[in-house]
């Protein structure tokens, strides 16, 4: 059949004869899983999506409230709601045609391992049909599935005029749904997305179509909330406040030091690191640093704070925070960086003698401590716990360590945020597995990952397999993507210092 020049048409014609071809051929267990994991990353897309507009809709509220924004905020806000409802109602009445559908399909509840769970029928070629199809006992569902989707895209365009213009052409619902047959005739919207389609697939394009609705959505209420613009903050008086909990602390108790802008203001949006880490702010507008302390004597931890004075300007105050760290009487064992000895690295620890070293011995459980001295190194194998003993002058002292695994490290693509300009996702061409809030120097390795294209300029997911922390291979895919496209990495594998592991994924949505 001939193909006609508009990529997106290619491609809803190239998997239209897959698609075919497969049924041909019988449906595959291969095949009805391969739609169940596209259909699961799908969801996982609408999840981050709905979250990232839920976000938007209480940055808008709160504009709304603030008196400096109110006037400003309140049409916008009018706007965006308007856009929530729409998406709202035909996500609903999407979920409710998949229920539909697999009513079709048979749904029944049957015990699995003791469980009632529901199950269709997934690979049935009719149940779509007979939904969606005018043939005799068919539903019709169809024309008004495909008329829901074109108003819905009609009334998004309608709510403002600008909106109208800057999402014509990149609205991710379509004004039509046509495509091109093996006899060479146009087929209606029916027929190419339900006719003769399994169960398991037609709910996969169904999941796809919410995934577009959600991309729409995010899309209008994004431009919404950026009509609004940020308000610069104004305050009389202003200062960098940094204290600690104590100036002279033993091995094993806690030390806090907190820190903080003026009244303790988010307002003046401070920025602030404690020990070479950046902090979060809590809801009092204050950054908390909490450790437990380790090894013996003089202590000194940088923390810079970087504030918005009432001109605009930027200003950083550095303090150093100084305390001392007591040697206990007796024996003792001070781990130098955590609390935990850490599985696959070399646990640095301090211990102390009350005899000299020719009158002590030291030795362990679950682990091996090597050294001489005061200084030794720990190694351990096992999660649970380990304990170190010291004899000295004959008289034993046991000191007791959790034994913990490294934990995960977050899979990161540029900035590391769920949502991201285009432009700034497609000038990437490394991915990364980072340790957050982690004292040791630790690197992983990213070994692998799948990622799946959806949303703008994906009308049907495409999924590639990513070997290492190049992004080159992607090119081809990574080249189609722009606002309301959504990437998602699932599976992803790193080698560490203690072997490889699968680590959460992450989907990032482009606006």
């Amino acid at each position: 059949m001939a193909l006609p020049a508009e990529p997106r048409q290619k491609m809803i014609n190239l998997m239209y004869l897959v698609l075919t071809a497969l049924l041909a051929l019988n449906v595959s267990s291969e095949i009805l899983n391969a739609f169940k994991v596209v259909d699961k990353s799908l969801m996982t897309s609408n999840d981050n999506l709905k979250n990232a507009n839920n976000t938007l809709y209480a940055s808008l509220d709160a504009k709304l409230k603030d008196p400096m924004t109110a006037e400003k905020a309140k049409p916008w806000n009018e706007k965006a709601l308007i856009a929530q409802k729409y998406s709202s109602d035909l996500n609903t009445y999407i979920e409710q045609l998949k229920v539909d559908l697999k009513k079709e399909a048979g749904e029944h509840e049957v015990e699995v391992d003791g469980k009632k769970v529901m199950q269709y029928k997934e690979d049935d070629l009719e149940a779509a049909t007979r939904l969606f199809g005018d043939e005799e006992g068919g539903k019709n569902k169809g024309p008004e599935f495909e008329a829901k989707l074109k108003k819905f895209r009609t009334d998004m365009l309608k709510i403002d005029t600008g909106i109208a213009k800057e999402f014509a052409k990149t609205f991710p619902v379509d004004a039509e749904y046509k495509t091109i047959g093996q006899d060479g005739k146009e087929k209606d919207f029916t027929f190419a997305y339900f006719h003769m389609t399994p169960t398991v697939a037609a709910i996969t394009l169904l999941s796809k179509f919410q995934n577009n609705v959600k991309n729409g959505e995010n899309q209008i209420v994004t431009y919404c909330h950026n009509q609004v613009g940020a308000v610069k903050v104004v305050y009389d008086q202003f200062a960098a406040l940094v204290g600690q909990s104590s100036n002279y602390v033993m091995p094993g108790e806690e030390m806090e030091i907190t820190a903080g802008v003026g009244a303790y203001s988010k307002a003046a949006q401070p920025q602030i690191s404690i020990g070479g880490s950046s902090m979060p702010l809590g809801e009092d507008g204050r950054a908390s640093f909490k450790t437990k302390v380790s090894g013996s004597g003089a202590r000194t931890v940088p923390v810079n704070v970087t504030y918005t004075k009432p001109d605009g300007t930027k200003e950083t105050k550095t303090f150093d925070v100084k305390y001392t760290v007591g040697t206990p009487g007796g024996a003792a064992v001070m781990p130098d960086k955590m609390n935990v000895f850490y599985i696959g690295v070399d646990n640095p620890v301090t211990i102390g003698s009350p005899t000299g070293w020719d009158k002590t011995t030291v030795s362990m459980s679950n682990g091996t401590i090597a050294g001489n001295g005061s200084v030794r190194i720990v190694r351990v194998t096992t999660i649970g716990k380990s304990t170190i003993t010291v004899v000295a002058d004959k008289k034993p002292t046991a000191f007791e360590f959790r034994v913990k695994r490294i934990p995960d490290p977050v899979f990161k693509v540029g900035s590391g945020k769920v949502r991201m300009p285009s432009v700034e996702f497609k000038s990437q061409s490394f991915c990364r597995a980072e340790l957050e809030n982690f004292d040791f120097d630790l690197r992983f390795n990213v070994l692998s990952a799948t990622v799946y294209f959806s949303g703008a300029n994906f009308p049907n997911v495409a999924s590639a397999t990513l070997q290492g922390n190049n992004l080159g291979p992607l090119s081809t895919f990574i080249s189609r993507c722009g606002p309301g496209s959504v990437i998602t990495f699932d599976n992803v594998k790193v080698q560490g210092p203690d072997g490889i592991r699968t680590i959460e994924g992450k989907s990032i949505a482009l606006y």
